[in-house]
């Protein structure tokens, strides 16, 4: 695909947690999970990982965290970040 610069998506890691932890942490599914942001190059290198956000944390909320952060990813200048989209 021209000028793609990569790709990104998202998955959920099972986890354990206190009993008043569990809303936090509860995905949509009802599990009890962890967020993992996974970001990779044209050439299918991950360039990229964030393990960490709460299970309930939506995906727009995970990428504005990941891409704000001072060691964050960064998007490369003159990208319109309306073409960063997450599957």
């Amino acid at each position: 695909m021209q000028g793609c610069l990569g790709a990104l998506d998202g998955t959920y890691i099972d986890v354990r947690v206190k009993t008043e932890d569990k809303v936090r942490y509860r995905t949509h599914k009802g599990s009890m999970a962890v967020n993992v942001l996974g970001v990779c190059d044209k050439d299918m290198r991950f360039i990229y990982v964030l393990v960490g956000w709460e299970g309930s944390a939506v995906d727009i909320r995970v990428l504005r965290d990941v891409i704000t952060r001072p060691t964050g990813l960064k998007i490369p200048r003159g990208i319109n970040h309306s073409h960063v989209v997450t599957a």
